[in-house]
């Protein structure tokens, strides 16, 4: 009896992962990508002797990539080499700069400094969040989300209140802490999660864990490591890519997907896995009829950030960036409501800045460096090449003044990247960079499924639907999908 023929369509880190356990249990699988290369939003390119990681940068949650790998028998060391930063970033705030170190009784000493006596609170703080990471990442996130049923378990109920679920992340670390400083620095990783600090469950105090506790890594060569060597594992499983195969539409019958339709061409299989944009997926791929959710249902969906990015290239070495920057030299509940709650292009934003040539002298030219500036705003909004230059000037004066180093005149190369951008590459509803936000209203079973009950044999897959956006739940979703599958077709 022949393999059973299932469709990916897209090759991001969903795809990939889905693709890698989907053909391990014995299925005959092809990827369709779109674009020419895997990776999704963590593309690469290289230009003048630079080269940018397009999109995601910071490593967090390590022993996610290694739970995967080791699936297969293998370890993310059989496919590149992770080093701890140290200190782990840097943070810009209006009177000064703090190096965050990677070491835990460096933190707590840091926390003392800033607020005399708080690292008894921190020590406290980060036990909770470690119970959080334990259950959350664990056992949460590995739940297909198909029904209440599935949080029904002994270990999850007597957790719940633990959990603290019901309780806001603003005031949960309030309770912990005064100074602001802090409060921004433990808050910051929620501003990419898709909601206020007031907004969102205090669940989310496990990615202070993550940050502090299990650190912040980088695989030598840049984060399309992890692209390379998870290609490299689904060729080696029997994988089959087809690159610059932008499907065009999911042929319906009888409520059976028949197949993926590219160059205008029906490609037949018996299951396909949709690990693209899943609105482009529903309302552009599918027939009507067969559509599980309409556009209205879509409007009401709170999405996450989208980005303005700026590639740049620098023709000298800069003295005062780390590898990872962070600028909060700026009001932070101003900059969270203008993505949030009036969507706007923001007033005076936060932001970002990778040079990864401080780590990685092989990604620029010897004497050189790169950076990535990342603006997160609203998805949704206008984007014009003169909007995205005024925040170029106003992003650069403020590095400038930072960090006492003159930098526009030493840009000898310049890309910027936005909203269109993700549209035309990734058909990314509103022009989102980083999927469905985490409320506790989009959590779990009130995500969209990852199941077309009206399409058989169709599922999604990605930051749209279960776990949620990130490296990490990426991953983690396409080993999902993939168990789904497994678990109700015959090989």
């Amino acid at each position: 009896m022949s393999k059973k023929k299932i469709a990916v369509i897209g090759a991001g880190f969903a795809g990939l992962s889905a693709a890698c356990c989907l053909a391990d249990a014995g299925f005959n699988v092809t990827v369709f990508e779109k674009n020419a290369s895997p990776g999704g939003r963590a593309r690469k390119f290289d230009v003048q002797g630079f080269t940018f990681d397009m999109g995601p940068s910071w490593y967090w949650m390590p022993d996610v990539f290694e739970r995967f790998f080791n699936r297969f028998g293998k370890s993310t060391s059989d496919y590149y080499t992770l080093q701890r930063l140290n200190p782990s970033y840097k943070v810009f705030f209006k009177d000064e700069s703090i190096d965050i170190p990677a070491a835990l009784q460096d933190i707590y000493a840091l926390f003392d400094t800033i607020e005399p006596g708080s690292s008894t609170n921190l020590r406290q703080f980060l036990e909770e969040a470690a119970y959080k990471y334990e259950v959350g990442i664990n056992d949460l996130v590995y739940k297909p989300g198909r029904s209440v049923t599935e949080f029904l378990d002994m270990r999850l109920m007597h957790g719940i209140f633990r959990l603290h679920v019901f309780n806001s992340i603003a005031n949960y670390i309030r309770k912990y802490f005064s100074h602001p400083k802090l409060i921004q620095l433990l808050e910051f990783p929620i501003l990419f999660l898709g909601a206020m600090p007031r907004k969102t469950p205090a669940l989310y105090s496990l990615m202070n864990y993550a940050d502090m506790a299990l650190g912040t890594w980088y695989p030598e060569g840049g984060m399309h490591k992890i692209v390379e060597a998870m290609e490299t594992l689904a060729l080696s499983l029997g994988v089959r890519f087809e690159y610059n195969a932008a499907v065009s539409a999911i042929e319906v019958k009888e409520n059976h997907a028949k197949g993926v339709v590219v160059d205008n061409t029906l490609i037949e299989h018996d299951i396909i896995i949709g690990g693209a944009d899943y609105h482009h997926i529903e309302q552009h791929l599918l027939p009507e009829k067969y559509r599980k959710y309409d556009q209205k249902y879509w409007d009401k969906r709170a999405l996450a950030p989208s980005s303005l990015i700026f590639y740049l290239g620098v023709d000298k070495k800069i003295s005062h960036l780390l590898h990872h920057n962070l600028f909060f030299d700026e009001d932070f509940e101003q900059h969270a409501q203008e993505i949030y709650e009036q969507p706007g292009w923001p007033q005076k934003p936060l932001f970002y800045v990778c040079c990864t040539s401080k780590t990685d002298p092989g990604c620029a030219p010897e004497g050189m460096e790169n950076l990535f500036v990342l603006i997160p705003v609203a998805p949704g909004l206008e984007d014009r090449m003169e909007i995205r230059e005024r925040y170029y000037d106003l992003v650069m004066d403020r590095i400038e003044k930072l960090t006492g180093e003159a930098l526009k005149e030493h840009i000898v190369y310049k890309r910027s990247y936005a909203h269109n951008d993700f549209i035309e590459d990734y058909n990314a509803f509103r022009g989102n960079a980083y999927g469905l936000a985490n409320t506790l209203r989009q959590t779990a079973i009130l995500k969209p499924s990852i199941h077309n009950r009206k399409v058989r044999n169709l599922f999604y897959t990605g930051q749209l639907t279960v776990p949620g956006p990130g490296v990490p739940p990426s991953i983690i979703s396409g080993q999902v999908v993939a168990g789904e599958v497994i678990g109700r077709y015959e090989i």
